[in-house]
């Protein structure tokens, strides 16, 4: 039975001496997940700048002057040949992000559920981040094929009016609702490095593990500062607040995927495998993260040999389920 954990109790997690704590949370992972088995995942912009939201760390809102290239909604091909490229690096999952605020009923919309059931077909777990979803449209992208979809939190429900103005907490909780209603799997983290707490890490936390069930996924990102962004002088996150993030995520919610997710160029072979040690168990390969830049593939396949780690196979959770 999973527990109940109130925020006090997360933050002692937290707050644990470093080594301990990775000790601790190794200890869970051991228990629910595979050795060593991480999913490589894949993130396309498959629309790319414009967005009319205000989020401080984006460099895709067309109110921030980035370097961000505005382009329109790829073709199904484009996606198709993308999709193939990714299983070729051994991508078990493949992520699709377009940078909307919410979705529309248009052929926009029609044209992302043929790009979902082009790369269901191919054997690939599909999830997609396109804003806010109702829960018709949420059935639309299960009865496509979608495997999970993204909507994280970024930090807490305190400190997100400092971060976005433009959509509020309830917004993000009733899209990751509409689309649980439509039995998708949720993928639901955050950023840190933004400017917030202690507190807010553990408030963002707090919020995911009360959830029923918990998200299937938490993507852990470190901000990337860019340019013409209001975050762009925010110092980098060092590599131990990552790994005390992720452990702690571990220990509070041991089923779920925690994702290594933005952040990865900074860092150092050295600090990743702390954060597998700690209990990650996905990263996103690929020199983009939607527009921001990743380690390069034959450093990660480097990394993979070097630490002994093996891509999980898709769907494996649900196999394991049914066992």
């Amino acid at each position: 039975m999973i527990k109940d954990w109130t925020k006090n109790e997360i933050l002692e997690v937290y707050n644990t001496p470093l080594l301990e704590l990775v000790t601790k949370s190794n200890e869970v992972h051991k228990q629910f997940h595979k050795i060593g088995e991480v999913q490589i995942s894949s993130l396309l912009s498959i629309k790319t700048g414009g967005c009319t939201e205000d989020c401080a760390y984006c460099p895709q809102a067309a109110r921030y002057h980035t370097d961000v290239k505005v382009h329109k909604l790829m073709d199904v091909e484009e996606v198709n040949k993308c999709a193939e490229s990714a299983i070729q690096t051994g991508a078990s999952r493949m992520c699709l992000g377009a940078a909307w605020r919410e979705v529309r009923d248009n052929r926009d919309f029609d044209k992302v559920l043929d790009m979902v059931k082009s790369i269901n077909a191919k054997g690939l777990e599909v999830c997609a981040t396109l804003g806010m979803v109702t829960e018709e449209q949420a059935q639309k992208l299960a009865s496509a094929g979608l495997y999970a979809y993204n909507h994280n939190l970024d930090t807490s429900e305190e400190n997100y009016g400092n971060i976005i103005t433009t959509r509020t907490y309830d917004d993000r909780l009733s899209t990751i609702k509409n689309a649980r209603k439509a039995g998708l799997t949720i993928c639901s983290g955050g950023i840190i490095g933004m400017g917030e707490s202690v507190d807010d890490r553990i408030g963002m936390l707090h919020v995911l593990s009360q959830l029923k069930p918990v998200p299937e996924s938490l993507p852990i990102n470190a901000l990337i500062p860019t340019e013409g962004t209001p975050l762009e002088n925010q110092p980098p996150v060092p590599i131990w607040d990552m790994v005390r993030m992720i452990a702690t995520t571990r220990i509070v919610m041991p089923t779920t995927a925690v994702r290594l997710s933005a952040g990865r160029l900074n860092m150092s072979m050295e600090g990743q495998a702390l954060c597998f040690l700690a209990g990650a168990n996905s990263i996103f390969a690929g020199e983009k993260l939607l527009t921001s830049p990743n380690p390069k593939l034959n450093e990660d396949m480097e990394m993979f040999s070097i630490l002994g780690l093996s891509p999980k196979k898709a769907f494996s959770d649900k196999l394991q389920e049914s066992n």
